[in-house]
């Protein structure tokens, strides 16, 4: 029956053919997209891609130049920052440094009409959250940059906001605070089960953190998807290059082999590729094959079985990463010739030492690991 029929709710999120020019300059593109209710979405791309520009329109920081913007189910492009239920943090935190923690956590609290005692209950169960309950008292200059970052969430979140909006909040840290506190992130915004937009150019963050993954480049959204769906099949050369290392070689196809695409590379060698990229790309069809570099293993030169391309190379460059190494590598032919050779990156795990540069190795890929992507037909 129509009257028993389940209503979906609202995402927490939804743009609508978003853009945003600056004169001349197109900052954002007809941008669409929906993030749902308790997801944590990442908007992930270069500087000047337009992520910051279209974080700062869903909290009413910038006004769109056309589109509409909702929130929960309301349109809120019209309605201004303070009235649409938003948690902020910024790249630096922007705490008042003449106030106590108390009181910059409190500071979104005290403009809601909330009973005092209220106010301290709220205040003292958020800092409970970012496991920083005794120090309420301070001021933000006693505090190392991770506190301060947590202070900052704090006061984000103390509000109940219908979505929380991150601009970059860890790339202040080092390394390895970094790598604690999105672990910290990622902790309470699941236990928050709030809807989150976060932005940051840092892959491996996004890669970490992220439910949903928004790859924007030049003001266009180039892919959405799970960090595993947009890493492993991605869907444009930029995708593939932008995250992670990847191989890029143009190409021709040049047939079917046992289920495999064969894939005639311009500088020579024939790759084999999953045939799930064979719709729309007939024979002579130009593609570019895409191979993530710890896809490619430096493995002992023996029969690599079906579906697999097993490459002579020799080792040019090596960059020692500790537990791992990423070896820049020239293909060969059978006599150690690198006459047409391929440029190739290849990382992998490596037990104490490295290949040295200058060592002949055999490179194995399989055909399930390549992508192809629609090439340049006129080369």
């Amino acid at each position: 029956m129509d009257c028993m029929r389940m209503i979906e709710p609202a995402p927490a999120v939804a743009l609508m053919g978003v853009e945003k020019r600056f004169g001349d300059y197109m900052a954002v593109r007809e941008t669409s997209l929906t993030v749902p209710d308790g997801a944590f979405v990442t908007l992930l791309g270069p500087s000047g891609c337009g992520k910051t520009t279209t974080l700062r329109m869903i909290a009413g920081l910038t006004d769109p130049t056309r589109g509409d913007i909702q929130v929960k189910g309301r349109s809120v492009t019209a309605v201004p920052i303070h009235k649409r239920n938003l948690g902020l943090v910024f790249q630096n935190y922007a705490l008042f440094p003449h106030k106590s923690v108390f009181d910059n956590v409190a500071f979104g609290l005290k403009y809601r009409d909330m009973p005092r005692a209220e106010i301290a209950r709220r205040v003292r169960e958020t800092l409970a959250l970012v496991q920083l309950p005794h120090v309420e008292d301070r001021r933000p200059n006693q505090l190392s940059g991770g506190q301060q970052q947590r202070i900052a969430l704090a006061r984000a979140i103390v509000i109940q906001p219908d979505v929380l909006l991150l601009d970059e909040p860890l790339s202040a840290l080092d390394a390895n605070l970094r790598g604690e506190m999105r672990v910290e992130l990622k902790r309470i915004q699941r236990e928050l089960g709030i809807a989150t937009v976060f932005v940051t150019h840092d892959q491996s963050e996004a890669l970490a953190m992220s439910d949903i993954l928004v790859v924007m480049n030049q003001g266009w959204v180039e892919q959405v998807g799970p960090p595993e769906e947009v890493y492993n099949h991605p869907a444009s050369a930029f995708v593939a290059d932008f995250l992670g290392h990847s191989n890029i070689l143009p190409g021709t196809v040049a047939g079917e082999d046992g289920g495999f695409l064969r894939v005639r590379t311009d500088a020579g060698p024939e790759i084999l590729c999953h045939a799930r990229d064979r719709a729309g790309r007939p024979v002579g069809r130009r593609v570019r094959l895409v191979m993530r570099a710890e896809r490619l293993l430096l493995a002992a030169d023996h029969d690599s079985g079906p579906g697999c391309n097993l490459l002579a190379a020799r080792v040019r460059t090596v960059d020692y990463l500790g537990q791992s190494a990423r070896y820049f590598l020239t293909t060969t032919g059978a006599d150690g010739d690198p006459v047409a050779g391929v440029d190739l990156q290849a990382i992998n795990p490596i037990d104490r030492h490295p290949v040295p540069e200058g060592a002949p190795v055999s490179v194995r890929i399989r055909g399930e690991d390549c992508v192809l992507l629609d090439g340049d037909d006129d080369g």
